[in-house]
């Protein structure tokens, strides 16, 4: 299956920034952070297995496009008191990308 370049673009971000605390394949380990399978589409803090902070948990938040656009942006400022110590990506055009690996890999 070929990856289109943001995709491809997107992998190299999610290994860079995020995979040492993040998995995306089905039954993919937690590590310091949750695994992402399944993550568009479900709400924020529900990932079976693994312990959130309760403002994850009660932030409500359902993931998709917009809602990972923004979060990913500054973590620490979408969920205040979220436990995930990243502090964000600023290039609109690297979460586009991160996104659009994360659609196809955590589904």
């Amino acid at each position: 299956r070929e990856l289109t370049m943001s995709t491809a673009k997107g992998a190299k971000i999610f290994k860079t920034k995020c995979s040492q605390c993040h998995t995306v394949e089905a039954g993919g380990a937690h590590k310091q952070g949750p695994n992402l399978n399944g993550l568009f589409g479900r709400q924020s803090g529900l990932a079976a297995g693994y312990t959130y902070s309760d403002a994850n948990k009660n932030s409500g938040i359902i993931w998709g496009d917009d809602t990972l656009f923004d979060y990913l942006l500054a973590p620490k400022k979408y969920i205040k008191g979220t436990k995930m110590v990243f502090a964000g990506i600023k290039k609109p055009a690297e979460r586009k990308d991160l996104i659009a690996y994360l659609k196809e890999s955590t589904a």
